[in-house]
């Protein structure tokens, strides 16, 4: 690994270099090793998670290297610089048509795939759920036995190098057409409801107690979330702004995948 990224590392800083059989041969090399989840952009560490910006230089870096080729699946026809993504009978994967998932996203045993898009750099974990037109951005990072709801949109990102992807941990609930970008991390066991939308500057305000608590970028372990909104001055006078809620923690008898809808039907939420 430090002799890839060391000629990675060389390729950013000169981009001269990105004609040198050597270096396409690293970047191709990279790129194989995330489709086969033997690299990560991001992986836990002893102090949460650990970005690595060099495998997202090597994702940025294989873009230019790529030529634009026209191929077919069956009846369809594609025109595209990065192929999709084969072999999932051998590795123990369903996926529904249309579900799409490119070459350079790790994509795990048992993992379901409806009508879908994960991109180039993701890491889906075994069990997992990707439901019908959800999305997974470049570089997001989704643990395992995790359920993407109808409509989810997980961001992706490749720039600012050190900004960190969105990362979905083991066994979270995102319901239906809920937002999540910008990096936010949810926690494992979290529970969102329909139509949250996160992003690095939303407020995620816990509401359970004597005084609301407020936070951004995190959505802790086992809380159970719903839209909400607060009154902000402007200068033309006060509007409502959209928030994050989080309403209560997740029992232990919504703790089955089976029945994550319970956990917000408990609290009278929209799944």
């Amino acid at each position: 690994m430090t002799e890839l990224r060391n000629i990675i590392e060389a390729a950013w800083n000169d981009r001269s270099l990105l004609t040198d059989q050597t270096t396409i041969t690293a970047i191709r090399e990279v790129i194989d090793l995330l489709d086969s989840g033997s690299l990560r952009v991001a992986e836990p560490s002893a102090n949460g998670w650990q970005v690595n910006e060099w495998v997202k230089k090597a994702v940025v870096l294989y873009f230019p290297i790529q030529k634009m080729e026209t191929f077919e699946v069956g009846i369809f026809e594609y025109h595209d610089k990065i192929p999709l993504k084969r072999g999932y009978a051998e590795r123990g994967i369903r996926v529904v048509p249309h579900a799409i998932a490119r070459h350079g996203a790790y994509v795990s045993k048992g993992v379901i795939m409806m009508p879908s898009y994960v991109n180039i750099g993701a890491y889906v974990d075994a069990g997992t759920m990707v439901d019908t037109w959800a999305t997974v951005g470049s570089c997001a990072q989704i643990g395992k036995d995790v359920h993407l709801s109808g409509g989810v949109g997980i961001g992706g990102v490749l720039e600012p190098l050190q900004a960190a992807p969105v990362i979905i941990e083991d066994n979270a609930f995102i319901g239906s057409r809920s937002i999540v970008v910008e990096g936010v991390r949810v926690e494992k066991e979290a529970v969102l409801g329909a139509n949250v939308v996160l992003t690095a500057s939303t407020k995620i305000i816990d509401v359970t107690g004597s005084e609301p608590v407020e936070m951004k970028g995190i959505v802790p372990s086992r809380s159970v979330v719903i839209p909400g909104s607060y009154k902000k001055e402007f200068p033309a006078g006060e509007f409502n702004v959209s928030c994050a809620l989080i309403i209560g923690q997740r029992k232990e008898s919504t703790d089955k995948k089976t029945s994550l809808n319970d956990a917000l039907r408990e609290y009278n939420v929209a799944v």
